[in-house]
């Protein structure tokens, strides 16, 4: 079947405004989206949007259901961002207690058992609506051909926070620093075969999961649960359906029973506790790919960019911010660099604030997908304070900048990260 997305990224632009004008004609639907968010998404200027933010847990309100250590984690709100120090010597996938959580809402707690999952909409054979759904429930999926396969799931916001402190830029959002990513062996079914064994139409052009966590409120409207399409072209390529991580069920504040997978992408597209799937012969749009994951300001298109898609290149030391250090002695600096276009091919490292640098050692073989782990020895000399740096170039040909291009909603945070240590 034709693929109705162009695998060079290049025409991913070009292939949104044929969506967003197929919306205004009348030809596609977007559920929670005004017809004048559309009109504003063609014509805006490069103000920008403002990105909601969930309510922030009170300590009676908990919103995540594993312990949160604070030798492990940093709470900010709803969410839980890992603390890198807490990675080290934790080998190449992030623990599940250490993995970091991303949640609009709180974590639904759902029984395997009671699960059912929906696929519905005008791109399965003779389904023409939500009459007619086909079911899989968690031991049928279970029983399909399964998968394995290891992959980092990253917010789209990660490394938010240096737009500010490094580049003096005022953005929206949860202010992460480096620890909203994680890495697991995730197991699964892919969604290719589930498409395939729901009716699969040749006129199906968009696949939306929808969560079943709560309704997500920003700006006191409701936006509905979690959703956001996937263009047919991923959705049958590396896309799985996941229910384990790391050899166990899926913990309840990572998807449990069953959640998507959408290797190298942002973290949004990879839905938590997955309920049903729609199956599209029209462009779907909802605010997880309008007002919210776009990159908007004066170096973007008028009216945003494209949906985000592929993550940024990163890296980060397994260390706390301030390290210290002894002076005289022999030591071994420990990080991690990872990519969304290819697998990381080489690492630099600066122990002098970006005056001098060194190629570290990878520890792992270059894979997509997935970071890989790096060290350098470091014999400081001088005691007073200085930063490491870290830059990571993959496969792709990318190289992380010394500026990262801002947006209104802090996405995509790619330069090279000044880390503070002391030498004492």
């Amino acid at each position: 079947m034709p693929s109705p997305v162009p695998a060079d990224r290049r025409h991913e632009t070009e292939y949104d405004r044929r969506r967003l004008r197929q919306w205004l004609a009348g030809e596609a639907r977007a559920d929670g989206v005004t017809r004048r968010q559309l009109l504003t998404l063609l014509t805006a200027t490069a103000a920008g949007t403002t990105l909601g933010t969930a309510r922030p847990a009170r300590a009676a309100d908990r919103t995540i259901v594993k312990p949160l250590p604070a030798e492990w984690f940093i709470e900010r709100g709803t969410n839980a961002e890992t603390r890198w120090e807490a990675l080290r010597g934790t080998g190449h996938h992030t623990p599940n207690e250490l993995f970091f959580v991303r949640n609009h809402t709180a974590t639904p707690v759902l029984k395997a058992d009671d699960w059912r999952l929906r696929l519905w909409g005008s791109g399965l054979r003779g389904s023409p609506g939500e009459d007619r759904p086909v079911e899989f429930g968690y031991d049928d999926l279970r029983a399909l051909p399964a998968v394995t396969r290891t992959a980092f799931v990253e917010c789209a916001g990660n490394g938010r926070s240096y737009y500010t402190t490094q580049q003096g830029e005022t953005v929206t959002g949860t202010p992460w620093t480096l620890g909203a990513i994680g890495v697991a062996r995730w197991r699964g079914v892919r969604l290719a075969e589930v498409l395939r064994r729901a009716g699969l139409s040749p006129r199906a052009v968009d696949v939306q999961p929808r969560g079943l966590d709560a309704e997500y409120v920003s700006g006191g409207e409701s936006l509905g649960r979690v959703r956001r399409p996937l263009p047919l072209a991923k959705a049958l390529d590396d896309v799985l359906l996941a229910y384990e991580m790391n050899g166990e069920p899926l913990p309840y504040d990572h998807g449990h029973p069953v959640r998507v997978l959408v290797p190298s992408w942002v973290g949004i597209a990879s839905i938590k506790w997955v309920g049903d799937i729609e199956v599209s012969a029209q462009p779907l749009f909802s605010p997880w790919n309008t007002t919210f994951y776009r990159l908007f300001g004066p170096a973007h298109p008028e009216g945003g960019s494209a949906p985000l898609t592929r993550q940024a290149v990163k890296s980060a030391f397994e260390l706390a911010s301030g390290a210290t250090f002894e002076a005289g002695r022999g030591h071994v600096l420990h990080g991690r660099s990872w990519s969304g276009a290819g697998a990381v091919a080489r690492v630099d490292v600066s122990t002098d604030g970006g005056a001098h640098w060194r190629p570290a050692r990878l520890h792992d073989r270059p894979r997509t997908g997935t970071w890989t782990r790096w060290s350098l020895g470091w014999s400081p000399d001088t005691p007073g304070t200085t930063h490491l740096l870290a830059r990571a170039t993959d496969t792709a040909g990318r190289t992380q900048p010394d500026t990262a291009v801002p947006n209104t909603q802090g996405y995509l945070f790619d330069a090279v990260v000044r880390h503070p240590v002391n030498v004492v």
